[in-house]
């Protein structure tokens, strides 16, 4: 399995779960650099997705809208970045376009302010 940056997986979430994490198998987005992906190393960095839709949340949401295998429109949660063990990816949903997951990183850069 190599996901790549701004690719949308099917992902099983449920090992890491804790408190206030975001749990259960739902779909997360591939921020992780593409050298990182390509070079084996053991863990992604992802943002999960929720279909419990919020209007107007940025920079807290970026909504998606469905495609491929997406089935629905998605909010990616911004502040609920996190590293997973690449043994929980399930199968490639979809694939953002370059200008999307250059936004997406600009509010990333707006929450970590």
């Amino acid at each position: 399995m190599t996901a790549c940056r701004g690719e949308i997986w099917l992902i099983n979430l449920n090992p890491m779960k804790k408190n206030d994490e975001i749990g259960k198998i739902r779909p997360a987005l591939v921020l992780q650099n593409d050298e990182l992906n390509s070079a084996n190393y053991p863990t992604t960095i992802i943002l999960p997705l929720t279909t419990s839709l919020i209007d107007d949340a940025e920079p807290l949401r970026y909504r998606v809208t469905s495609r491929d295998k997406l089935e629905q429109d998605s909010d990616i949660l911004i502040a609920n970045i996190r590293a997973i063990d690449n043994a929980c990816f399930i199968e490639k949903l979809a694939i953002l376009s370059s200008k999307e997951v250059f936004y997406i990183k600009n509010l990333l850069d707006e929450v970590l302010r």
